[in-house]
């Protein structure tokens, strides 16, 4: 890439940060560096013309975003597997005494966990996620309350579970 000034630093500084939003995203290590590689292959580019521009930093989260929901609406379904892969460890991924918040947060849908994420990660306001992700503020509004119903119903009954299981 040393035809282009600045990506590779680009590319050096942000990474680990691209990659943390990729995990909110996805909730899974390994889905959130394919989406970050894609979204770093597009902003390659487009790399002139969004430096003189825009800022790239934010290029490359609407461009996650984006691939994340096109992903959504082209697989519809969840693949299910009898036994997840091994979660490899990387400092740039949540704390295991997190590990609650981002495996419920993984486990609702995807649409209600990408407003979630862009509410309060990005703290984006309705009208700019629903600009994002190609939908009408009143459905970024509604998804974002079922998306909290459900965090808040199962991590208040996640307690009583973990000790019921000691």
């Amino acid at each position: 890439m040393d035809d282009e000034p600045g990506f590779d630093d680009f590319v050096a500084e942000h990474t680990d940060a691209l990659l943390r939003y990729g995990y909110v995203l996805t909730g899974n290590p390994h889905d959130a560096a394919d989406l970050l590689q894609e979204a770093l292959v597009r902003l390659c580019g487009a790399w002139p013309r969004v430096r003189r521009k825009d800022s790239p930093h934010s290029y490359v989260r609407t461009t996650m975003v984006r691939l994340h929901i096109s992903v959504w609406r082209r697989h519809r379904r969840e693949r299910l597997s009898g036994e997840p892969p091994e979660r490899a460890h990387h400092e740039v991924f949540p704390p295991d005494e997190e590990q609650d918040l981002w495996e419920e947060l993984a486990a609702l849908p995807r649409r209600q966990r990408a407003v979630l994420v862009l509410r309060y990660y990005e703290q984006l306001s309705d009208a700019e996620i629903a600009d994002v992700l190609g939908i009408s503020p009143g459905t970024v509004r509604s998804q974002a309350f079922r998306g909290l119903d459900k965090l808040r119903s199962s991590l208040s009954s996640a307690p009583a579970t973990h000790r019921s299981m000691r």
